[in-house]
């Protein structure tokens, strides 16, 4: 049986956390998972499938979008399934990007200050900004499902570019946003995703 690979960018070790309760849901289902950093993936070929996560600081993690780039191909045959940690949420009503479901923490966004004139921090922080560069990364395929949460802030753990980008323009206050119950909730129905758009992921999991 062929595992699923969950898969993580991260600066400061939050995501890796998130990455492992991903895991672990996923274990639930009765099916073998691997949890690896980005850079220590090499070739999909060994995998049934592959979550990707990565937090959203300047764009999401560099690393993360490049491996999803490299392994373009793969998607139209791997299902792939993304999740984003990001500190700010701007709520504009959006729940879907190019035609896409998204799953959000409803803990996180905010409604602007004024509503139907954002300010420069509130249009960065949009979802379709967050997340389509992501889709597009990954096409011509689609991930089967993408969620996002809450993220961790801790300004000591950020290399300083990162440090002034958040505190400076972004202007996020340091602290634990991640909300375990929603993040477990969108990994525990991840294989049944894979199984619905990908009709052969039963069998490749015998």
């Amino acid at each position: 049986m062929k595992p699923i690979l969950v898969t993580y960018a991260t600066m400061a070790g939050s995501t890796a956390e998130v990455a492992q309760a991903v895991a672990e849901e996923i274990e639930k289902s009765g099916l073998p998972v691997e949890v690896r950093p980005v850079d220590q993936v090499n070739d999909l070929e060994a995998y049934a499938a592959v979550v990707v996560g990565g937090p959203m600081i300047m764009g999401w993690h560099r690393a993360a979008m490049g491996f999803l780039k490299r392994n373009r191909q793969a998607w139209q045959h791997v299902p792939l399934a993304v999740f984003v940690l990001a500190i700010s949420l701007t709520e504009t009503g959006e729940r879907e990007v190019d035609g896409l479901p998204i799953v959000v923490d409803e803990t996180l966004p905010k409604a602007p200050a004024t509503p139907g004139r954002l300010s420069f921090r509130e249009r960065y922080a949009q979802l379709s900004r967050y997340v389509g560069p992501i889709l597009a990364a990954a096409r011509p395929a689609r991930p089967v499902s993408v969620g996002v949460f809450g993220g961790r802030l801790a300004l000591g753990g950020l290399p300083w570019w990162a440090m002034l980008f958040v505190g400076v323009i972004i202007q996020a206050p340091a602290g634990d946003r991640r909300n375990w119950a929603a993040i477990r909730a969108w990994a525990a129905g991840l294989p049944g995703k894979m199984e619905e758009e990908f009709t052969d992921f039963a069998d490749v999991m015998q």
